[in-house]
């Protein structure tokens, strides 16, 4: 198996989209190498609990550092530890989130690969070339060409060192003591079956001052 580790970034904020995304993952990781799922390997998998339904007031008002935590776990996972990008472009306009981290991705000089089998597009048939242009244009439309995508950009990478602002290095060391703090959770199938005493453990690292 590959030690080069890909970031998976879209959509997830239902169970069609959550689908979606598993199934790049699953696609990368048959092939040999690893993944980082947000909505399985991040915060966001507890989080989204919470989506729909009524939370205490305590909860609202941490909220906000929830927030940061996310960004900054996603952030440390995507600039630190990840070797290239994936970013699913599929729904009627790409997902806010997924903009922020290709931007990021292109910034630091990460290969980035763009995927769509979604035929909707805002422009015409054509997405943004703000996005688009990130990958020079290219966009990979059948999922099982991705695992090849990904090794031609890695091969054709010129990894150089990125000039990152201090809010971002703070974010970045902030994120590293997030994920510190996941790896050493108990292995379960799924984030809803961890006890309350592991939550409490997550929302306390998450909801600490920086």
């Amino acid at each position: 198996m590959s030690t080069q580790r890909i970031y998976c970034s879209g959509p997830l904020f239902c169970p069609e989209e959550v689908g979606g995304m598993t199934a790049i993952a699953n696609v990368l990781e048959g092939a040999g190498y690893k993944t980082f799922l947000p909505h399985r390997d991040g915060l966001e998998g507890y989080v989204m609990r919470f989506g729909n339904i009524s939370v205490p007031a305590v909860t609202t008002a941490i909220r906000t550092r929830i927030d940061q935590a996310i960004f900054a776990l996603d952030v440390y996972e995507l600039l630190e530890r990840c070797d290239a990008v994936v970013c699913n472009l599929n729904g009627r306009v790409p997902d806010e989130g997924m903009i922020v981290e290709a931007a990021l991705a292109y910034a630091a000089g990460k290969p980035l690969v763009l995927y769509k089998d979604d035929i909707r597009s805002p422009f015409g048939g054509h997405d943004n070339a703000m996005l688009t242009a990130l990958s020079q244009g290219r966009i990979i439309n059948h999922l099982g060409e991705l695992p090849d995508a990904i090794t031609r950009g890695l091969a054709d990478s010129a990894r150089r060192p990125a000039s990152l602002s201090v809010e971002l290095q703070k974010a970045i060391a902030y994120g590293k003591r997030l994920s510190l703090t996941l790896s050493h959770l108990p292995e379960t199938a799924g984030k809803k079956q961890w006890s309350q005493a592991v939550i409490d453990r997550v929302l306390d690292e998450a909801t600490r001052e920086k």
